[in-house]
């Protein structure tokens, strides 16, 4: 049985020799598996992968295009916040039974789409994280799972339901119209390149939105800037004492960040592989 993906890109294009070697492997190790890449995802304006309306209709044809299991996301950066709402207006009864998975800012997509009960998000790698070190096999790893295959999922899940974003991003679904009722989840965060001030910052207002939640679970803080003056606080330390402030569980650390590693985390609770 052939599993069809279709990726997109919601905010910045990818390298068209990166799409490519996501393809070529795809075709060497993965005959069951149809991939395409939208044409979308290699144009450009300015920051984004085409304009605003470009971005949504290359997502709103894959995600209602019943022929296609499985919408990934190629790559993240900023952009998806700005089609997110009119995306969720367009979808069909043919996105409710797709797969969707990335991570970063396609947080954002995938929290309003667990928002509003269509598909199944998952945070995992983007297809541009083939030339990340390890990238190869983060790219098996989601061709596996999106196939139906059962893979490793983030170790610390259980019966839980769960959801994982960048810290950055969740931040700013906060109090909007695309943030989801998370009470009783366990959250997972993880941010790249923003100072520790910054990330001290951004608990500070995400912890004011999460109350009633099960727990949170602190992924990796990558590639920290140096700042002029040591904040003192470790990430570790940061996410603890915010945790305190606002009563929300600190349950330890999560294998989630903007790298290879990035594990597996389907929204929810916990499924083995994508059709599961």
């Amino acid at each position: 049985m052939t599993t069809r993906i279709t990726c997109v890109c919601p905010g910045k294009p990818i390298r068209r020799a990166r799409a490519e070697a996501v393809q070529a492997l795809a075709a060497a190790e993965f005959p069951h598996v149809a991939l395409n890449f939208a044409e979308q995802c290699f144009e450009e304006q300015g920051h984004f992968a085409g304009d605003d309306a470009q971005r949504l209709d290359a997502f709103l044809a894959a995600a209602n295009d019943p022929d296609i299991d499985a919408v990934w996301f190629a790559m993240g950066g900023y952009g998806a916040g700005r089609i997110a709402a009119p995306a969720m207006a367009g979808l069909t009864q043919a996105a409710r039974e797709k797969t969707y998975l990335g991570y970063s800012d396609a947080g954002t997509l995938l929290a309003a789409l667990y928002r509003a009960g269509i598909g199944k998000p998952v945070h995992g790698p983007l297809a541009g994280d083939i030339r990340r070190e390890g990238g190869e096999d983060a790219v098996r790893r989601v061709l596996r799972y999106l196939s139906g295959e059962t893979v490793p999922l983030e170790a610390g899940l259980d019966e839980r339901p769960v959801a994982a974003f960048n810290l950055m991003t969740l931040a700013m679904l906060c109090g909007t119209e695309l943030m989801p009722d998370l009470t009783g989840h366990v959250v997972l965060v993880e941010e790249v390149a923003e100072h520790l001030y910054a990330v001290d910052r951004l608990f500070f207002h995400i912890t004011q939105h999460l109350r009633g939640v099960a727990g949170l679970r602190l992924g990796r803080i990558s590639d920290v800037p140096e700042n002029d003056r040591d904040f003192g606080m470790t990430e570790v330390q940061i996410a603890q004492y915010w945790c305190e402030r606002t009563g929300i569980p600190y349950l330890g650390r999560a294998d989630i960040g903007h790298d290879a590693a990035n594990a597996i985390v389907p929204f929810g609770v916990a499924r083995s592989a994508a059709g599961a």
